[in-house]
């Protein structure tokens, strides 16, 4: 049994849903404040509104099959679309671009001009080919640098990728929240009809025959109604994992963003700064030598080597806190887990009460028909 509507894209039918689509392009807009945009989102149209008036007419609660697969589709589809995203995040390694941006750092940190002696002084009373040595370790620690830097360059367009990945799901997760308001919307519209309409009619009948079939038909569907209930009350779950779920992907968005300019930032300043450095450092040696002006070139190098020991020690605390920084905040996953733990503990008291009133109703239909069979025997005995 299946309702259609082109214009909205949503399809609510009672049958298996396809796979989940495909995560590997698309583009998605911005969000803020991802929950609220989300709950804006669900705001049914005019026309989704009809579509889902359509497709209450359809929706039989006595169809026990039909129940069962009531919303099933989409729930399988979220199901699949979960799992793409936990293997999309499986293959995205950011703490490899960690280590990398460590390396690089280290790599800068070898390259000493000194030995024993700390400052250019040292260098200059050495022999006259320390300049030549100087050279061929700054050769050496380049090639590792240019290294690094090509296989951050591949990282970072897996990482732009990856972002681009992530707008497509999240899109799609926003389609099953869709999908799923408009499922529990039909579904409790249905459940309110049969309830004031077929229900009470059974009920009615029942109370004014008093005949056993006609009340065990009212408990029959009865229960069917609660059946139905229930399998609302499962698609509210997963519409609040679907909920969940695009503030996740925004997480993990972010971070990958974060790396991305980080490794943008790392090749366009902080490479060319430091070859900039290394230049000038020589040609500062060249000229002092030339010039014999020790002293001077002894300040103005060790001037230089204090700026730069403290943009590499800026630069070094910087990559080490965001290293260290971890993409989701514990108050995150400390309100997510309080928050499972209120459902389930709100489920289990529903479900107790439910219980206690059924039996109490029970009791209480033995009571009746108790009577009426009293009455009965009274009544044929008069």
């Amino acid at each position: 049994m299946t309702e259609t509507k082109e214009e909205t894209g949503f399809t609510l039918e009672f049958e298996a849903a396809p796979e989940a689509p495909d995560v590997t392009a698309g583009k998605g807009a911005e969000a803020v404040n991802v929950t609220e945009d989300m709950t804006k989102e669900a705001a049914l149209t005019t026309e989704e509104e009809k579509q889902v008036d359509a497709f209450v007419e359809k929706i039989d609660i006595t169809n026990t099959s039909a129940v069962m697969n009531y919303g099933v589709g989409t729930q399988k589809k979220l199901a699949d679309f979960s799992q793409k995203t936990i293997d999309n995040v499986r293959s995205n390694d950011v703490g490899e671009v960690g280590t990398m941006l460590s390396d690089l750092v280290t790599q800068l940190k070898d390259f000493d001009v000194d030995d024993n002696e700390k400052g250019i002084r040292a260098f200059f009373k050495k022999q006259a080919n320390k300049v030549t040595a100087l050279k061929a370790k700054y050769a050496t620690v380049e090639k590792n640098v240019s290294t690094i830097v090509k296989e951050l360059e591949k990282h970072q367009v897996t990482l732009l990728k990856d972002i681009d990945v992530l707008d497509r799901m999240y899109d799609l997760n926003l389609n099953y929240f869709k999908e799923l308001t408009m499922y529990i919307i039909a579904g409790k519209k249905k459940l309110e009809q049969v309830r004031a309409g077929e229900l009470k009619e059974l009920q009615d009948k029942a109370a004014a025959t008093g005949l056993p079939e006609d009340a065990q038909r009212a408990k029959d569907l009865a229960d069917k109604c609660n059946r139905f209930e229930k399998k609302i009350y499962d698609l509210e779950l997963s519409r609040t994992i679907a909920l969940q779920t695009g503030p996740q992907i925004r997480v993990v968005q972010t971070a990958d963003t974060e790396m991305a300019e980080k490794i943008s930032s790392t090749i366009v300043n902080t490479i060319p700064l430091w070859k900039n450095q290394m230049v000038i450092a020589l040609g500062i040696e060249h000229s002092t030598q030339a010039a014999k002006a020790e002293n001077e070139v002894n300040n103005m190098t060790n001037e230089l080597l204090k700026k730069n020991a403290d943009k590499l020690h800026v630069a070094a605390a910087a990559s080490a806190r965001e290293a260290e920084r971890g993409i989701v905040d514990i108050e995150t996953l400390r309100h997510t887990n309080q928050e499972l733990i209120s459902t389930i503990d709100d489920v289990i008291n529903i479900q107790r009460d439910g219980a206690e009133k059924r039996h109490a109703a029970e009791a209480e239909l033995s009571d009746l028909e108790g009577q009426l069979k009293q009455k009965l025997l009274e009544a044929s005995k008069g």
